[in-house]
């Protein structure tokens, strides 16, 4: 019922590959794409996001924090990635990114910043296979989890149950065990976590298998 899917910013760039094999666990692996324009940082392209689809042995789950999606995520979507998520914020049409990705073979899904609302775009929620609310500003990982987003999660799940029951429901930002648990009971199935895997002391797998359980204590009753 709930996805754990470990983000790739927080693992080894120089040894990816055994990385990605230490997370087969997951659901999926979360591939955060920056230009450095939507959002102060960079971090790599299709190429690279081809490499990891090619080595990964879970799906990719890749966000698309760029200006233009519409230019550039059919381009992300035919790499072979499962959902394609894009922000809301950088496009014109959110509808016609949505066909593009669904056209080049993608799960699609959008994304909100932290001071975007969801009601404009809970008419989307019928066509998209995954809504991503941040809990974080997004950028850079590390950050804290913003608990004032949660009412956010229970807008987008309110209306995911009338419209579309099977949506993923994501956050992203701050997840850790003491934070899935609340994102969860506010409406969130799927996490993205990244030093909450990626941490000393405990495999990814078995870090995995604790956000899982935890998730599942906040699950609502």
């Amino acid at each position: 019922m709930f996805r754990i899917n470990p983000s790739v910013l927080s693992a080894d760039f120089v040894n990816m590959e055994r990385d990605l094999h230490t997370i087969a666990t997951a659901d999926a692996v979360h591939v955060d794409i920056m230009d450095n324009h939507f959002v102060p940082n960079l971090t790599f392209g299709q190429q690279m996001t081809q490499r990891i689809q090619d080595t990964s042995p879970v799906p990719l789950d890749v966000h698309l924090m760029i200006n233009d999606p519409l230019r550039w995520a059919p381009d992300y979507a035919a790499t072979g990635a499962e959902c394609v998520t894009f922000h809301v914020e950088a496009a014109d049409n959110p509808r016609a990114v949505i066909d593009a990705i669904h056209t080049a073979g993608a799960k699609a899904g959008i994304s909100v910043k932290p001071g975007t609302p969801v009601e404009p775009y809970l008419d989307l929620i019928p066509h998209i296979e995954q809504f991503l609310v941040m809990t974080v500003e997004p950028g850079f990982g590390g950050q804290s989890f913003m608990v004032d987003m949660m009412p956010k999660l229970e807008t987008v799940a309110a209306a995911a149950h009338t419209t579309n029951p099977t949506l993923w429901i994501q956050v992203d930002g701050g997840i850790s065990l003491d934070t899935i648990a609340q994102a969860a009971t506010h409406g969130a199935n799927t996490f993205v976590a990244g030093s909450a895997v990626f941490r000393p002391g405990i495999t990814p797998e078995d870090a995995i298998a604790e956000l899982r359980h935890a998730a599942q204590s906040g699950q609502p009753s």
